[in-house]
């Protein structure tokens, strides 16, 4: 499941920024500025260019890496990936016909010596084909990078309970809004039902990854939208807590911790309990004095309600 995820981070990744690129493609097309160089840094036949990463990183893990189950949802994805590849590489051969092919062609046919001029005549022909087939490959590659993206939602709809999928929307929030048209809240709405759902997702993920600053401020940004939410709070006391521990800050993070274990029980507490005992059985050993003691005693009565058998 974990390497699925890490996959399906890959793809994200790939087609947010393939998105973009062709964008920048077809605008530069119409604004008569595109090189056969922008073209070969998207498009090619290794890692370099980013069409080729996405069609590669689809391949491997829709084709072998999802349930079956999965597969009838993510396979016109994949179906699409290999299509717009396939056609951005047919507007690469036209571009480089015109913008290449063509000016050796003319300087060549300068000093060309006499009977050549049926070969000329089928270069002529060839590069007028190429300039029909170049506009014919850009509209057909821009119609299907819109089927993509839409494919694309589908896709995250079905991994919607992937925290390391949304944790990548959420920090790449800008790029995801450029390319998919709406803000992250009606983006996260759409694939996990509100945008609260969404950023608790996330937050659990960072948690179970021990990223407890980027926890606290997921679930913050979810409180915002789930503000009655008992559930979410606890999460919250935790994720303070265990920030607050590692920034040494150690009254405050028994504090916290203290407020967790007041609060609701969670699918995720039985990790987050044996990560919170281990922290608070050193507090002895770290902190000093007579108010050093005094927390320690409050510790006693955390590591009693952290322990295994405290929980129903």
């Amino acid at each position: 499941m974990r390497r699925t995820e890490i996959g399906l981070v890959d793809i994200a990744r790939e087609f947010l920024l393939a998105d973009g690129a062709l964008r920048e493609l077809f605008a530069r097309h119409r604004a008569s500025t595109l090189r056969w160089e922008d073209v070969q840094r998207l498009v090619g036949d290794t890692e370099a260019s980013v069409l080729f990463r996405l069609k590669e990183r689809s391949h491997v893990l829709f084709r072998a890496g999802v349930s079956a189950s999965e597969l009838p949802r993510v396979a016109l994805f994949d179906l699409a990936v290999g299509s717009l590849f396939h056609e951005a590489m047919k507007l690469r051969e036209n571009v480089y016909q015109l913008e290449v092919y063509a000016p050796k062609v003319e300087a060549a046919q300068i000093d060309a010596e006499p009977g050549s001029e049926p070969l000329f005549e089928d270069f002529a022909r060839i590069l007028r084909v190429s300039r029909t087939r170049l506009e014919e490959a850009l509209a057909e590659t821009e119609s299907l990078l819109e089927q993509t993206r839409r494919q694309f939602r589908v896709l995250l709809t079905t991994h919607s309970k992937s925290g390391l999928v949304t944790r990548y929307l959420l920090e790449n929030a800008s790029l995801a809004e450029e390319v998919l048209g709406e803000p992250l809240d009606i983006l996260f709405e759409s694939i996990h039902g509100s945008a609260g759902a969404g950023y608790a997702i996330a937050a659990y993920s960072y948690l179970e990854s021990g990223y407890f600053d980027a926890g606290r401020r997921a679930l913050a940004e979810a409180l915002t939208r789930d503000p009655a939410s008992a559930e979410l709070r606890a999460a919250a006391a935790y994720a303070e807590g265990m920030d607050a521990w590692l920034r040494g800050d150690y009254e405050e993070a028994v504090r916290h911790l203290e407020n967790w274990t007041r609060g609701p029980a969670t699918a995720a507490d039985t990790a987050f309990r044996e990560l919170a005992f281990a922290a608070v059985s050193r507090l002895e050993q770290l902190v000093e004095g007579e108010r050093g003691a005094a927390l320690a005693e409050r510790a006693h009565g955390l590591l009693r309600a952290l322990a295994p058998e405290s929980v129903a």
